[in-house]
């Protein structure tokens, strides 16, 4: 038993140095919005917002208000949320329905498989650069105009 436990961990090694190391999420990942409409991540995606409870989700909603429905498109940018921890039905009946009226995609992360390779603090949204699909930095926002005002930079 102790020589099974001592290869899985073994095996796991690689994986739990690659998550650790702040790579990212794996290539090529594919998320629901809200819509239930996929979205695949590619080489042209060079803004990943990412929050991991409701304030940071709302942080972004703020940040958008107002703002046309092609605006994250335009900065090759798109908004992941984290929605693991919320209750299933929940999620169904009243989250999600919500999101439908808002102005901009919200992609779904139902099983935490994209947002759990990144520290996101709590209360805040985190904004990971890309170039050809891997991260090369990101930033912390607790504050909407903020936020808005580098998504505003990342359009010049």
């Amino acid at each position: 038993m102790k020589r099974l436990c001592a290869m899985l961990l073994l095996a796991l090694l690689p994986v739990l140095g690659w998550a650790a190391n702040g790579e990212g999420a794996p290539a090529g990942w594919t998320l629901l919005d809200q819509y239930d409409k996929p979205y695949t991540q590619d080489d042209n995606l060079k803004v990943l917002l990412v929050a991991r409870d409701m304030a940071g989700g709302k942080l972004v909603k703020a940040a958008l208000e107002g703002l046309p429905q092609d605006y994250l498109p335009q900065r090759h940018a798109v908004f992941v949320a984290d929605i693991s921890k919320m209750p299933g039905m929940i999620a169904k009946l009243f989250a999600v329905p919500a999101m439908r009226d808002y102005n901009y995609r919200v992609l779904l992360d139902r099983e935490s498989r994209v947002a759990s390779h990144y520290e996101v603090a709590a209360d805040s949204v985190l904004w990971v650069t890309l170039e050809h699909g891997k991260p090369v930095s990101s930033q912390s926002y607790s504050a909407a105009p903020a936020l808005r005002q580098a998504l505003e930079r990342a359009g010049q």
